[in-house]
């Protein structure tokens, strides 16, 4: 798939769903409680969670997005989808019992601040479900600079080099360790419920090359929940407002 215009400032969201969004989706349904909730998609991309949640779970999914051709494609799975920022989410004080951020506030402007507006449009007691780049994996999804040039696509090994360089290559986006994230919380209105690192779903490599692939990714989940799961893709992590 060839990058869109917006790649470098946003990333892809997903356009197909495939056996990686499944099992993100089944997460999701594990750790919060989806049927007939109020739930809100921060930063829809064009709306493939949205339109599964609406289909499978409830029918009062909102969704918003900083991008209007993005927020426009939303509005097939998500009618009424927004054109807004993270940092200023357009809706009242508690109004959703569920917020899912999927691998979108390493592109906010104001990271910490997009997590205060999830958390301030979340009932008491409702839950954020926040997927985000885990800084030791080993590539850079999001590609990087080089020479003012943008190059799109997975860059081995930068997220481990001293940050200040690090930054250089990668300006356009971040990644997180473990405990920058437990730093981006105030946790004196919310709490940790669940944090772990998944890997991938691998579903483009399992395409051009099959079953060996298929052995791969298996071992990797396998490793989740053990130390080895500290090379992961993601972290997720769902915060509960006190």
């Amino acid at each position: 798939m060839n990058q869109s215009e917006f790649a470098a400032l946003r990333g892809e969201p997903s356009y197909v769903w495939r056996a990686g969004q499944e099992r993100r989706l089944s997460l999701m349904a594990k750790w919060a409680p989806l049927t007939d909730a109020r739930v809100l998609v921060a930063g829809c991309g064009v709306g493939i969670y949205a339109s599964q949640i609406r289909q499978r779970y409830s029918e009062r999914v909102q969704a918003f997005d900083i991008e209007i051709s993005r927020a426009r494609a939303a509005r097939q799975a998500a009618p009424g989808a927004l054109v807004a920022a993270g940092e200023d989410i357009p809706f009242a004080d508690a109004s959703f019992d569920v917020v899912l951020s999927h691998e979108v506030i390493e592109h906010a402007r104001d990271d910490r601040r997009s997590i205060e507006e999830m958390l301030r449009v979340t009932r008491r007691g409702g839950r954020v479900l926040l997927f985000c780049p885990n800084r030791w994996y080993p590539f850079e999804t999001h590609g990087h600079y080089w020479h003012g040039k943008y190059r799109f696509g997975n860059s081995p090994l930068i997220n481990y080099l001293p940050k200040r360089w690090r930054d250089r290559l990668a300006p356009h986006v971040r990644a997180y360790t473990a405990a920058e994230l437990r730093g981006l919380l105030d946790l004196d209105s919310a709490a940790i419920a669940h944090h772990s690192r998944i890997y991938g779903g691998y579903d483009n490599i399992i395409a051009r090359i099959g079953a060996p692939a298929i052995i791969l990714r298996n071992v990797l989940h396998g490793l989740e929940g053990t130390v080895l799961d500290t090379w992961a893709l993601s972290h997720f992590v769902v915060i509960e407002k006190r």
